[in-house]
C-alpha cells in the first residue's frame, strides 16, 4: 500500500536514502570544521543550495570561517527571518535584549531610529512588536545599508556617519533611539571569534580605545534628536556600564542600566527630559 494510504507523507517529501547520506556527509564536513552544531548547520545549508555545485560551495565557505548567516543569506532574531549579506554585521542574540528595552518604551504612531543599524535587525524587529511605528535606520557602511534596505522600507533607511545620516525632518521628533554602536575596543579585535574579526566589516565591530567612542558621541548630539521624554538605547561590555552610564549622564540624560542575565546583555537607557512647564 502507498504511504499516503497509510496517513503518511508522500514519499519524496520525506528523506530518501540519498539525502540521508548527503547530509550525512555535509556534517561530517562541518564537523572535522569545528562546527559544533554540525547536523543543525547541514539542515540550514541544504535548505538554502539550489545545486549541487552550490551546497558544495556553501559547506566550503562555512567551512573556512565564514558566519553560517553569511552562508544561508540570513539570521534569525526574535522569531524573524533578517537578511544577512557577506561582510554585514550578524545579529546576536544578546541584543534581543536591546529590543525588548525599546518595545516596552515605544508606543504606537512614535518615530524610532535604528542607529548603526547593519542589517536593519534591531529596527525589523521593533516595528514587528509595535504597531505603527515610523522607524528609521542609518548605517555609515554601504554593503549595511543596501542590506538594510532588504528587511526595512528602502526609502527609511539611510547612509551616513551617524546622525549626519538622518533626515532633518527628524530632529526632535524621535521617540525611541536604538544605537547598537560598534563596542568593542581596538586592541581587542584581534581577539575576536574568526567569524566576526574576518567575516564583518571593522566599522561595525571598533569602538575605540576603551570601546565607547561611538557610543559618546551618539549620546552627545543625541538630545538635540529625541522628542521631549524620548529615550536612546545603546548596548555596552558589562565592565562598560558605570564609563557608559557617565557618558549618558555627561549628556544630560537621565541614564540607566538594565540588565538580562539570560542574555548576557547590557542595556544604557538613557531619557531626554520632558518639558517642564
Amino acid at each position: 500500500m502507498p504511504p499516503a494510504e497509510h496517513g503518511l507523507p508522500p514519499s519524496p517529501t520525506r528523506p530518501t536514502p540519498e539525502d540521508r547520506a548527503i547530509h550525512a556527509d555535509v556534517s561530517a564536513r562541518l564537523r572535522k570544521a569545528g562546527c559544533v552544531f554540525a547536523e543543525d548547520e547541514a539542515d540550514l545549508i541544504l535548505a538554502a543550495a539550489s545545486s549541487p555545485a552550490e551546497l558544495d560551495a556553501m559547506v566550503a565557505r562555512r567551512a573556512d570561517g565564514e558566519p553560517l548567516e553569511h552562508v544561508v543569506g540570513f539570521a534569525e532574531f526574535l522569531g524573524l527571518r533578517i537578511a544577512v549579506e557577506q561582510g554585514v554585521f550578524v545579529p546576536r542574540r544578546r541584543t534581543e535584549a536591546l529590543v525588548r528595552e525599546a518595545v516596552a518604551l515605544a508606543r504606537p504612531g512614535a518615530v524610532a531610529v535604528d542607529l548603526c543599524c547593519g542589517s536593519g535587525a534591531l529596527g525589523a524587529a521593533l516595528a514587528a512588536a509595535v504597531p505603527g511605528l515610523d522607524v528609521h535606520a542609518a548605517d555609515v557602511d554601504p554593503a549595511a545599508v543596501r542590506c538594510a534596505r532588504r528587511n526595512l522600507p528602502a526609502d527609511h533607511v539611510h547612509e551616513g556617519d551617524l546622525f549626519d545620516a538622518l533626515p532633518g525632518s527628524l530632529r526632535g521628533r524621535v521617540d525611541v533611539l536604538l544605537a547598537n554602536v560598534p563596542y568593542v575596543p581596538s586592541g581587542e579585535i584581534a581577539l575576536l571569534p574568526g567569524e566576526a574579526r574576518d567575516h564583518e566589516a571593522r566599522v561595525a565591530l571598533d569602538g575605540g580605545a576603551d570601546g565607547l567612542d561611538v557610543l559618546r558621541r551618539v549620546a552627545a548630539d543625541a538630545s538635540g534628536w529625541l522628542a521631549p521624554g524620548g529615550h536612546l538605547l545603546s548596548e555596552a561590555g558589562e565592565r562598560q556600564a558605570d564609563a557608559a552610564l557617565s557618558a549618558f549622564a555627561d549628556a544630560g540624560l537621565e541614564a540607566r542600566i538594565a540588565t538580562d542575565e539570560e542574555r548576557n546583555a547590557t542595556v544604557v537607557i538613557g531619557r531626554r527630559a520632558p518639558h517642564r512647564h
